[in-house]
């Protein structure tokens, strides 16, 4: 390869793509963060007089880096750059597009550790209550949003995977979801008996009212019938948190936060936990724990006469 960095070839930014969807599994936004991160390296390298990407060393790698930290980045996107670099230049060198990998000693900083935002139990049950009322205008666009919440809050899954379901993977006489993860990872989760009245309320009701032959198998429908997409989902949850007061407003990972904490303050293992979260690693799930004793601090703080 013999562009200068501030040029690389689109046809191998291409290729390198199509490694990350097809043989990585990386989504649609993952592939695109990681085309980006890859440009931006080019032009910092560019700028710092490296000639050629077979001419880059470790040295230039962790200088970009230390630029963006020291631009003020968060070193959650600091870190994905990192792991950026490192597939790039894995997947180059596999490739014979350079000689020899300079990002394999590449370390970022680790993540920030912070709690996320979660709802309590009770402001849990008072959101969900909100949207089985708003729901009763028989408005079929009000009908879902409750179905959408209640399976989010009540199976933990992503807002990706809930609007990634097809009419199909839902099993309502199981009360059993078939969702696709990260890494085109499939798993089943189970949801509880509120969940699935919300969705026979949809699925029976509402949705034939939206729904139109270019539908296909989408399970959640926007207005038009086409599938409903996570900026519709993250409209609904803001709408009736905003009649909640002194509720967090959260995008619709929060409900997600909010399941595994629940699930944790009730007694449920730590890797039951995982499984159903999809997690690949314990180490993620783990998060939740340090939640759910910043709030038994917090309840003791406020009720001990001796904390």
């Amino acid at each position: 390869m013999v562009s200068p960095p501030d040029e690389v070839p689109e046809d191998l930014l291409a290729a390198f793509e199509e490694h990350l969807v097809i043989e990585k599994g990386r989504s649609v936004h993952t592939a695109r963060a990681y085309l980006g991160d890859v440009r931006a390296l080019a032009g910092h390298l560019a700028v710092s007089g490296v000639g050629t990407l077979a001419d880059v060393r470790l040295a230039d790698l962790r200088s970009w880096l230390g630029a963006q930290g020291s631009g003020g980045a968060a070193r959650s996107t600091v870190s994905r750059r990192a792991a950026a670099a490192r597939t790039f230049f894995r997947w180059a060198t596999r490739t014979g597009h350079v000689a020899s990998d300079p990002s394999l000693r590449l370390v970022a900083p680790g993540r920030d550790k912070h709690l996320p935002a979660v709802l309590r139990q009770d402001q849990a049950g008072t959101l969900m209550s909100l949207a089985a009322v708003a729901s009763d205008d028989a408005d079929p666009v009000h009908v879902r949003n409750r179905a959408m919440l209640e399976l989010l809050y009540a199976s933990g899954m992503r807002v990706g995977e809930l609007t990634g379901l097809d009419v199909d993977d839902v099993d309502l006489d199981a009360r059993t979801a078939r969702v696709l993860g990260k890494g085109n990872k499939q798993r089943v989760v189970p949801f509880g008996e509120p969940a699935a009245d919300a969705l026979v309320s949809w699925r029976d009701t509402a949705r034939p009212l939206l729904a139109t032959p270019d539908s296909g198998p989408a399970l959640f429908l926007g207005r038009r019938g086409r599938r409903v997409d996570q900026r519709q989902v993250r409209s609904a949850l803001h709408a009736l948190l905003s009649h909640l007061p002194d509720t967090p407003d959260m995008a619709p990972h929060g409900l997600r936060h909010s399941a595994a904490t629940h699930l944790l303050e009730g007694g449920a293992d730590l890797r039951t936990v995982q499984e159903l979260l999809g997690h690949s690693s314990l180490a993620t799930t783990q998060i939740y724990t340090h939640v759910s004793v910043e709030r038994l601090r917090t309840a003791y703080q406020q009720a001990h006469p001796r904390a």
